[in-house]
């Protein structure tokens, strides 16, 4: 994709304390600065997905820290990145934004100690994270091993739910649901994995499941009807309310993966591009049993949709 061709033109890393960077297309920067001691360090930030300002600070600041969860790693802090017009800083909105993000930055238990703000037309917000991990326990796309249990920790569908918000098509109990997924910190998925020896990891964002899952070595078999989905969210499908990113999700996909037979709708499905979505694990089969029990009581329970194959390609059980 576009962005495949950005990271083309970085230098080749030859510092051996970068253990993982963009080239890897890993979740996080990580560097380790002792050799029992890694920094973990990502960016995000976005235009609103949600009407409500104080929601769409808290989701921004939930999805921020995904990546350094995603890793295995432990937040620290964090740098707020703010965009907003200058002539709109009378309406209050950004405070209520800025308010919604400081918020869950302290449910996840670090401060946000800095930042940097611009005037620009269009609104946008998020943050840097900064995190640390034991080399040895970081989380990332290599590592899992054919028959590796692979689980979903959080419903998908939100990419399906900012289009038909945005057009005010959205049920409101479905966009209530889908702020309160997207605005989950995934630290209890991360901690649970790390706890269950979890060889690989990812968690699910802008490319949707497909494309993150084509992020993890060793290629996949998925059972489509395991897949969990927000309640609703194929009545979105079905009125075609998919975004521009699902659609090119799928373009770039398509004729990588065995689908099985599934309809289109359903590969758009699997290709939704998710915002704060959860984190895609993979663990050995005999902790599997273990960490479904360890994340049977979250908000979101961890679902088996699959395993790791060992053939490198994506294959989908309908």
């Amino acid at each position: 994709m576009e962005l495949g061709q950005v990271l083309g033109a970085l230098p080749p890393i030859v510092d051996p304390n970068v253990l993982t960077a963009a080239s890897s297309r890993d979740d996080a920067a990580v560097y380790r600065i002792a050799p029992d001691r890694a920094l973990v360090a990502t960016v995000d930030f976005f235009t609103p997905i949600v009407d409500d300002p104080t929601d769409f600070g808290a989701i921004a600041a939930a999805n921020s820290i995904s990546d350094v969860y995603a890793v295995g790693a432990r937040p620290l802090f964090a740098l707020n990145i703010t965009a907003f017009p200058r002539e709109k800083l009378s309406a209050g909105l950004l405070e209520k934004i800025v308010a919604g993000g400081a918020g869950k930055m302290s449910e996840a238990g670090i401060a946000v100690v800095g930042g940097h703000s611009v005037d620009d037309a269009e609104p946008k917000f998020g943050y840097t994270v900064i995190g640390e991990v034991h080399p040895d326990r970081l989380v990332g796309h290599s590592g899992a091993h054919a028959g590796d249990v692979l689980f979903l920790t959080k419903p998908l569908g939100s990419g399906l739910v900012a289009t038909a918000i945005k057009r005010g098509l959205c049920p409101p109990a479905l966009e209530r649901e889908a702020i309160a997924v997207m605005s989950t910190l995934n630290r209890l998925a991360s901690e649970r994995m790390v706890a269950a020896g979890a060889t690989a990891a990812t968690d699910v964002t802008g490319y949707g499941l497909i494309g993150h899952l084509a992020n993890i070595d060793g290629g996949a078999d998925i059972d489509l009807n395991a897949v969990p989905f927000l309640d609703g969210v194929r009545g979105l499908a079905e009125r075609d309310l998919f975004p521009s990113g699902s659609r090119r999700n799928h373009e770039v996909y398509r004729d990588q993966v065995d689908w099985g037979g599934a309809a289109e709708i359903d590969q758009l499905m699997l290709c939704d591009a998710q915002t704060s979505g959860g984190l895609l694990v993979a663990i050995p089969p005999a902790n599997a049993d273990a960490f479904e029990r360890a994340l049977a009581s979250a908000p979101y329970p961890a679902v088996r949709i699959g395993t790791i194959s060992g053939h490198g390609s994506i294959r989908v059980r309908t």
